[in-house]
């Protein structure tokens, strides 16, 4: 669809950047654009501020019938429930809907045919940004985009039929695919566990709703799924196209893998001749066993890819992390700081605690947060055994945290709920000991006291960069 001087309603603004990207980008195609979102002008400040200038209308705190119906057509945020009463009406209606993703990859030259797509509960940022590395070292001209606070759209003119584009994609964004019966030409799931469990029915639903990635392959397609994770093993029988392992913990027949402490890559397919040795673990800048899972990931994708096993090694060894996954900011007193706030499900903080445990003589942990429906008795047994002292942020799901820290006997590891970032973080400054680690990795969302998760690491870095030694 040719969107110049259509009628476009963004339904739903956010904070996330959700549909920041896609007003500015509609704007710029000649679109009579509308932004509709339940939030008010206030909770939605800083993307209006990113916004203004633009010629858009704004409908704020409520929609409106009419504004749907005068739509050529629907441009949905991913945050947006597939169940929304709105988009019935919508379909009722017959008012096409689409989201960024599905507008981005239909102007791509080739399609699905250069994309490169990467989801999992965890870990899904941080090896999207190992393989862009590594096949930017390939290819310069490649492109990182998706659910990376970077909108795809913005980046349409940057390629071309030669450019490979490497995707990160959120269950959400993946409803995009869904929609349109297609899934990437090279696609990676990294792991499956509970998470956004008030977003889908069970844990089945949610699996179904990541396996899209690869649902609508075909022969010649590829996806890489870790050997290690159940639900990845029982998903693996509904893909269509050929199917590459990856484990941390055995040697394979074919595919990416540990071995004496280092990780290999054997293939019989076309590019390159069996095992290959890639890099050794310690070359690694990123700490943890689920680094060592996303590196084997991101050697899978670049091989699959075309990549060298040289070029592969050496984006890896120059690869740094991500931001606000236990991300260190700063070391005060012999006391290092760690944001980890995109550790917004309990097994991301079990992940975080396991990490830094054997290093540290001690973690002073912060967490808590608003709802996701998750349960929290495994991540409190690891608590009351790794951590000696836990700061909790008041939200929704706090209370039910709290709870099971002093089931599992962590009732005097509890240090209180505080209201503020602030307050927080000096309550840990106070606690923690020459040594140990004040670590923020909630496995709680974050609306209520924050924007959003990154606002919540924002505000920790800028509180820790504050504390005079």
């Amino acid at each position: 669809m040719n969107l110049n001087n259509k009628r476009i309603l963004v339904f739903g603004l956010g904070v996330h950047g959700g549909g920041l990207g896609v007003a500015q980008w509609l704007v710029k195609q000649g679109a009579h654009v509308t932004v509709t979102d339940l939030k008010t002008a206030e909770q939605l400040q800083s993307s209006l501020d990113a916004l203004r200038g633009l010629p858009i209308e704004f409908v704020l705190g409520e929609h409106r019938e009419q504004d749907f119906l005068n739509a050529d057509l629907i441009v949905r945020n991913p945050a947006v429930p597939r169940e929304s009463k709105w988009l019935q009406f919508a379909s009722e209606h017959n008012i096409p809907v689409e989201m960024e993703m599905s507008l981005f990859v239909e102007r791509l030259p080739r399609g699905m045919a250069q994309v490169i797509g990467i989801t999992g509960t965890k870990g899904k940022t941080t090896t999207t940004l190992m393989t862009g590395a590594i096949l930017k070292s390939a290819n310069p001209k490649t492109v990182v985009a998706g659910n990376l606070r970077v909108s795809a759209l913005e980046l349409l003119d940057q390629i071309d039929a030669d450019t490979p584009v490497v995707l990160e994609l959120s269950s959400w964004q993946l409803e995009a695919f869904q929609s349109h019966g297609i899934s990437p030409h090279i696609a990676a799931i990294t792991n499956i566990v509970p998470d956004h469990l008030n977003r889908y029915r069970d844990m089945d639903d949610y699996a179904q709703a990541k396996g899209v990635i690869f649902r609508y392959q075909q022969p010649g397609d590829y996806v890489v799924l870790n050997f290690d994770n159940k639900i990845l093993t029982r998903l693996s029988f509904r893909a269509f196209g050929k199917v590459i392992w990856t484990s941390a913990t055995r040697p394979l027949k074919e595919g990416a893998y540990r071995e004496a402490g280092s990780l290999v890559w054997h293939w019989d397919g076309a590019r390159h001749a069996a095992s290959q040795r890639i890099i050794d673990v310690n070359e690694l800048r990123v700490p943890g066993e689920h680094n060592i899972a996303n590196a084997l990931t991101a050697i899978a994708l670049g091989s699959i890819a075309g990549a060298s096993p040289e070029q592969i090694a050496n984006a890896l060894r120059e690869f740094r992390g991500a931001e606000h996954r236990q991300e260190f900011v700063r070391e005060i007193n012999g006391v290092r700081y760690i944001n980890d706030t995109t550790a917004t499900a309990p097994a991301a903080v079990i992940v975080a605690i396991e990490t830094f445990a054997p290093t540290a003589k001690g973690i002073v942990l912060i967490a808590g947060g608003s709802e996701k429906g998750l349960d929290f008795n495994e991540m409190a047994l690891k608590i009351v055994s790794k951590v000696r002292a836990v700061i909790l942020l008041q939200g929704a799901a706090t209370d039910r945290l709290a709870s099971a820290i002093q089931n599992a006997g962590g009732k005097n590891l509890i240090v209180g709920q505080f209201d503020s970032m602030t307050a927080a973080v000096e309550r840990a400054k106070e606690i923690a000991r020459e040594g140990q680690i004040v670590l923020l990795s909630p496995g709680c969302a974050s609306f209520g006291m924050f924007a959003n998760e990154f606002d919540r690491g924002n505000q920790f870095k800028q509180v820790v960069s504050q504390i005079v030694k």
